[in-house]
């Protein structure tokens, strides 16, 4: 379908992620219930960017089951469970911590939503870069790095500790300004979709707007097999912070099959050995 190509190509993103963004923010602005609306919309995005995958890979070998589908399934059922309970995480937080009131009580909802997006993506970036360089939370956050395919359930691939290290600072931080919990829970919902996109196995480009948001070509470098190679792009949504930072990198020529993973470290296969490994004698050092 050579017309479609290009339609996908350049017109996946804008249109499904900007689209289930769009009607998230509506959700919040509008006070419809987050609960099953946000899901739904997510729900609906995330399944565009699989199907979207068989219509036009990045890489025909990465469509393949690697033994990894399964266990995959079951950490996103637990990834996405914790991302869409950040709400009542976050009530939850509220209840115990001194909140500073920061938080201005006349802001559009749809604005707290981006206010808090930032907080919390900033704390992704730095803890996200603090698990490359710190060996027990690295041997958590190596499950991820562990696929030898990216594809869209890859951004949920995740031991739960990791998903709570990452998240952890930058939502308290976020909550101890005064941040509604439903601008954290909605701003976790539109990063789910994004997570889809950031991992896709899809033949897809922003253009120049590589530069701001983190997705699938800018990603994919990070997931390099040489793990000295992998320490670049470690933004979640924007790039903002490695372009300050000075970690981030592209090249024209992308990430191919047979060039993702980890060198040396094996994973095991099942789910419950993969979250008992880091504290294995086999989960070895950072640059396994």
């Amino acid at each position: 379908m050579p017309t479609l190509r290009p339609v996908v190509r350049y017109g996946a993103y804008p249109l499904v992620f900007g689209t289930s963004a769009g009607l998230l923010l509506w959700i919040v602005t509008a006070g419809h219930p987050y609960w099953p609306w946000a899901l739904l919309v997510s729900a609906a995005a995330i399944l565009i960017v699989a199907l979207l995958e068989r219509v036009q890979p990045y890489e025909a070998a990465w469509l393949q089951d690697h033994g990894d589908t399964a266990v995959d399934v079951l950490h996103g059922a637990v990834s996405l469970g914790l991302i869409f309970s950040s709400i009542e995480i976050a009530a939850a937080a509220r209840s115990i911590l001194p909140i500073w009131h920061l938080w201005p009580s006349g802001w559009p909802a749809w604005w707290s939503v981006l206010v808090a997006g930032a907080i919390i993506d900033l704390g992704l970036w730095a803890m996200h870069r603090a698990s490359h360089r710190f060996g027990f939370l690295w041997r958590l956050h190596a499950l991820h790095h562990s696929a030898e395919r990216l594809y869209w359930l890859n951004g949920e691939r995740r031991h739960p500790l990791s998903a709570l290290v990452l998240a952890a600072p930058g939502i308290t931080l976020a909550v101890l300004l005064g941040a509604p919990p439903l601008a954290i829970g909605t701003w976790m919902a539109i990063v789910s979709v994004h997570l889809a996109f950031q991992h896709a196995n899809l033949d897809f480009t922003l253009g120049p707007f590589r530069y701001v948001l983190c997705v699938a070509e800018i990603h994919r470098w990070h997931h390099k097999r040489e793990y000295e190679d992998a320490q670049v792009n470690f933004g979640e949504l924007w790039t903002f912070w490695d372009l300050l930072a000075g970690t981030f990198h592209h090249e024209q020529n992308g990430v191919r099959s047979g060039e993702v993973g980890l060198r040396e470290q094996r994973m095991p296969t099942r789910y419950f050995a993969q979250l008992a490994w880091p504290w294995s004698r086999s989960a070895g050092d950072l640059s396994g």
